[in-house]
């Protein structure tokens, strides 16, 4: 008589990464809960690690309590393998050790990591994995250097070069995770050149994608770039310019930001503003003492994010160029939507469309949620807190540690949904969709 076998287990790739991701959250979790994780012994309650794991996992950088008083230098390498595992993916670390083992590729592979990289084909997606690692650890490596020039005679040997790799992998995967202390971040850095402008570089090069880092480096010329880098290079330009620009002028009175700077680190800490919403997390400048002009602002920043296929989340800058360029065609008159003397498909459009109203709904929901379960709170800190998960930023008021369970989950909730939700909404958007066996006759509503 034969056996029963249980029947196989087939998980779409849009599946396979939420589960993926899924399992190193618990796992990382798992581990922050050990007794040898903590600096008191106890470990970190269930709760909390989950919190913390969600956040590294997802490079995000909300925190509900202190990573460098907190956790021992066991706790703070589990922070730190979260925070590189997450950065490139969990599928890229799959790939790496099936390479690494001789193991084929097989084609269901391939089409979840084009799910993680959000790429558009699966050619070249195995060279393209390579890649990642590889420009990963030599731009983290040489960043590393560069912060150990102040971080080792700050706070001596040990503990300056374990801060300068630390913090140059969290800069790098826009992960905004530090080892300070006591919630400081870089605040103790705001005037220092060398500090500011390594992570700044560091986060923009991480949030520019891999993509956009391997044509630049093919082409070298701007002319020569593909569509899609020269508008996630041009949005990007544009919204640090804008964003220096305006926290500048929003802080320059604030007697608790930069008012009390010389004029060089004023615009140090106004650059550095302007480069962190977009999913980084760090901060220079106390968050909750910024005027509500710079918190909302930096929400809009960290709604929009940074690019595809990079380490950072948010609705992604070419979502938002394309819906940009789309509003500007129907100011104009136009019935195509162009870029650089290129026309944008309408099925991209749609699904940038799709992307951002599903992104700001999922935005708008989680706020009002903790805006009925958190009456300690107020409006503002709430949507920023919200924003910073959804973003995957790590940006906060100060307000992280004071939420509740119920305000923690729907935090975690949403960081997941940050990191995992717009590469897989992409993809099952744009590119699952079948051409209609029937078309219906065209009518038109009034809109507007």
């Amino acid at each position: 008589m034969p056996v029963p076998r249980w029947p196989k287990a087939r998980f779409s790739p849009a599946q396979a990464l939420v589960f993926g991701f899924t399992a190193l959250i618990l796992f990382g979790a798992a581990l922050l809960t050990l007794p040898v994780a903590t600096r008191d012994g106890a470990g970190l309650p269930f709760i909390d690690a989950l919190f913390e794991a969600t956040s590294a996992t997802c490079v995000t950088g909300l925190v509900v309590v202190d990573t460098a008083t907190t956790f021992t230098f066991f706790g703070q390498t589990v922070i730190l393998l979260l925070i590189q595992f997450g950065g490139w993916g969990i599928m890229t670390l799959a790939t790496i050790v099936f390479l690494f083992l001789g193991r084929r590729i097989s084609l269901r592979r391939r089409l979840v990591m084009r799910e993680a990289l959000n790429q558009l084909t699966l050619e070249g997606i195995v060279r393209l994995t390579r890649y990642v690692i590889g420009v990963s650890l030599v731009i983290e490596g040489a960043g590393a250097v560069l912060l150990s020039l102040r971080f080792i005679p700050e706070f001596g040997l040990s503990q300056g070069v374990w801060a300068s790799v630390f913090h140059a992998v969290s800069a790098f995967c826009n992960a905004g995770f530090d080892v300070i202390g006591g919630f400081r971040s870089l605040t103790p850095f705001v005037g220092d050149p060398l500090v500011v402008l390594t992570v700044t570089g560091l986060i923009i090069v991480g949030g520019i994608g891999f993509t956009v880092i391997a044509d630049v480096y093919r082409h070298r010329r701007f002319s020569c770039l593909s569509l899609h880098s020269k508008l996630a290079l041009s949005v990007t330009a544009g919204l640090l310019l804008a964003g220096t620009v305006l926290i500048y002028f929003f802080e320059r009175g604030n007697e608790q930001t930069l008012r009390g700077l010389p004029p060089g680190p004023q615009v140090l800490a106004s650059f550095f503003h302007s480069v962190t919403p977009r999913t980084a997390g760090f901060n220079t400048l106390n968050v909750g003492a910024m005027t509500d002009s710079s918190l909302i602002l930096s929400i809009i920043l960290m709604f929009i994010g940074a690019s595809p296929s990079s380490t950072g989340g948010g609705i992604k800058t070419t979502t938002f160029g394309a819906l940009a360029l789309a509003v500007l065609a129907v100011v104009r008159g136009k019935d195509e939507v162009v870029a650089f003397s290129r026309r944008l498909p309408t099925m991209i459009i749609y699904r940038a469309l799709a992307i951002a109203v599903i992104s700001l709904g999922l935005v708008i929901v989680v706020t009002m949620a903790l805006d009925a379960s958190q009456p300690h709170l107020t409006f503002l800190p709430l949507l920023f807190e919200t924003t910073s998960a959804f973003g995957t930023v790590g940006l906060s008021t100060g307000v992280t540690p004071s939420l509740t369970k119920l305000g923690k989950l729907l935090i975690i909730g949403t960081m997941f949904a940050g990191r995992v939700g717009p590469l897989t909404l992409a993809v099952a958007l744009g590119q699952r969709a079948t051409r209609a066996s029937l078309r219906y006759p065209e009518d038109k509503v009034m809109v507007g």
